[in-house]
């Protein structure tokens, strides 16, 4: 069982997607708020899988929700559901550690397989957010904002990792594609993040895009 937290200043929205997302299978809704302080106080006892989040709310911030709540529990999956849909803002977050970003007109459908797929994948954006996405990813490159820590050495298997990682294999599938456990891919997905010092895979996409190991047109 998945368990889901979700926090949102809009009552009326968010008692609506409790309600929806109690009803996806394997999925259950153990605390909402919209608090942003309450949660981080909640995470602090409780074990939560995936958070969905608003990021302008009163009181404390989406984004700073985003990087306290990494730090208090660095495996939990987080999924922005915003109207903010600049550059700028899915960049920072990404910056964050989220590990999603979706509009707030996301169908079920759409929405049920993100938390699917941020805990098979550890990331999922909405398609349509794509062009953003990309927005995002090239205005990094052009003003820098990498940091400028050296550059580390992967392996060519890593490599092939990363680059099935970015069309949206999960482990299983990348197991398939190079012929090994998905034990194995768990591993080496751990050791490349833990190599280029990333929260989660998009900071290793974010790392392999400033290092050239990757090009722009394979995101």
């Amino acid at each position: 069982m998945t368990k889901v937290a979700l926090v949102d200043d809009h009552q009326l929205f968010r008692k609506s997607l409790s309600l929806l997302l109690d009803s996806f299978e394997g999925v259950s809704v153990e605390y909402d708020t919209h608090n942003g302080l309450a949660f981080l106080k909640y995470l602090m006892e409780y074990d939560i899988d995936v958070l969905l989040l608003d990021l302008e709310m009163p009181i404390v911030h989406g984004f700073d929700v985003c990087k306290q709540a990494k730090l208090i529990d660095p495996s939990l999956k987080i999924i922005i559901l915003s109207q903010l849909t600049s550059k700028e803002a899915v960049h920072q977050v990404m910056e964050m550690g989220a590990n999603g970003y979706f509009t707030k007109n996301t169908s079920p459908e759409m929405l049920e397989n993100a938390i699917q797929n941020v805990m098979d994948k550890d990331y999922c954006f909405d398609m349509a957010l794509s062009s953003v996405i990309r927005e995002a990813l090239l205005w990094n490159k052009k003003r820098h904002v990498f940091s400028d820590s050296p550059s580390v050495h992967l392996t060519p298997k890593e490599i092939e990792i990363i680059k099935l990682a970015t069309l949206e294999k999960c482990s299983k599938e990348i197991a398939d594609v190079l012929n090994i456990s998905n034990r194995t891919v768990e591993k080496h997905r751990n050791h490349i993040m833990e190599k280029t010092q990333s929260k989660n895979f998009i900071g290793v996409v974010l790392y392999a895009l400033k290092n050239k190991i990757i090009e722009l047109e394979q995101i």
